[in-house]
């Protein structure tokens, strides 16, 4: 049986707000391993599993401001070190944000309507013990679960904000349309058509020597965004403890990168059904992704791997 959980209006404070080239919002991952942290402990407790996660973002701000051109993000000052001098570190840019979840819960809920308000009350306690993209959750509104086809009746609740969506597949398009035109073309100057602002210069017919700079629209409409994905595997596998100070010495190690996509952030009220929400693990035998409704599962290889507990058992 399968039933919709909802985590309406999560406050989340000092989230992390970079995500490899991009910034501004978590990554995709963030929540798909928040929801994978939950299903573990809710398989145990009560025998369910947490497959998909969908994102509604409501407010966000992030802990930056402008320097005229640039943004930069307003760290903390962390304490000094012995000699008196600042401490070195990497630089953490964090935000603030209020977003819903709408997780896919697969499982025998018993008990039947009973059942289904003592799951949300032991989940209005769960969920706000857990970290979210590295931030804390300081509020949440009462935990809704319901069926899939009761789901229409519950969106409402998710107005005003916006749904992450995956549109990925029209970066693969995008890319194959470049390379009719320019063959040595590669996937990264598709992305930047996405992701880039860009200005083309158009000849003056009135006089040779000058030109009018206009923008120069993405090639989809939409309210589009750069996101990553995942994660793909750059190196062997290699054996339990033959790499030196890495964070786990039992487990196989290698080393990769980040995977980069497209989304778009959509209107609520266009959401039909729920599963127009989920994001899904996507894992293959080099790397793992995170995937939306937009694609198509029936075109994705088989990979063998029955969930995606499965793949943290193998990397």
């Amino acid at each position: 049986m399968r039933n919709v959980i909802i985590l309406p209006w999560l406050e989340v404070e000092n989230a992390n707000a970079v995500a490899g080239l991009t910034w501004g919002f978590p990554s995709i991952t963030h929540f798909l391993g928040y929801t994978h942290a939950l299903s573990r402990k809710l398989e145990l407790s009560h025998g369910l599993r947490l497959n998909g996660c969908g994102v509604v973002c409501h407010r966000h701000q992030a802990h930056a401001y402008s320097s005229g051109r640039d943004y930069q993000f307003a760290l903390t000052r962390n304490p000094l070190t012995r000699e008196g001098k600042t401490a070195s570190f990497n630089e953490e840019g964090r935000m603030h944000l209020t977003v819903s979840l709408v997780l896919e819960c697969h499982g025998e809920i018993a008990n039947g309507d009973n059942g289904l308000r003592e799951l949300a009350a032991h989940l209005q306690i769960l969920c706000q013990s857990q970290k979210l993209a590295g931030g804390t959750i300081t509020r949440l509104r009462n935990v809704q679960v319901c069926s899939t086809s009761n789901f229409k009746n519950h969106r409402y609740s998710l107005m005003p904000g916006f749904a992450l969506q995956d549109r990925s597949p029209w970066l693969e398009e995008h890319y194959q349309l470049l390379k009719q035109s320019h063959p040595t073309v590669e996937m990264i100057d598709a992305w930047l058509d996405f992701a880039a602002l860009k200005m083309v210069a158009k000849k003056d017919e009135q006089s040779e020597d000058d030109a009018e700079w206009t923008y120069q629209a993405k090639p989809q409409p939409g309210y589009l965004v750069p996101l990553m994905t995942g994660w793909q595997r750059i190196s062997p596998l290699y054996e339990p403890g033959s790499v030196a100070n890495a964070r786990d010495g039992d487990s196989p190690f290698c080393f990769a990168e980040a995977v980069y996509g497209i989304g778009e952030w959509s209107g609520v009220h266009r959401i039909k059904e729920a599963d127009d929400l989920f994001w899904r693990y996507h894992t293959t035998a080099t790397g793992y992704y995170c995937r939306g409704q937009a694609a198509n599962d029936e075109d994705l290889p088989d990979d063998g791997l029955a969930n995606d507990s499965d793949y943290f058992d193998i990397f």
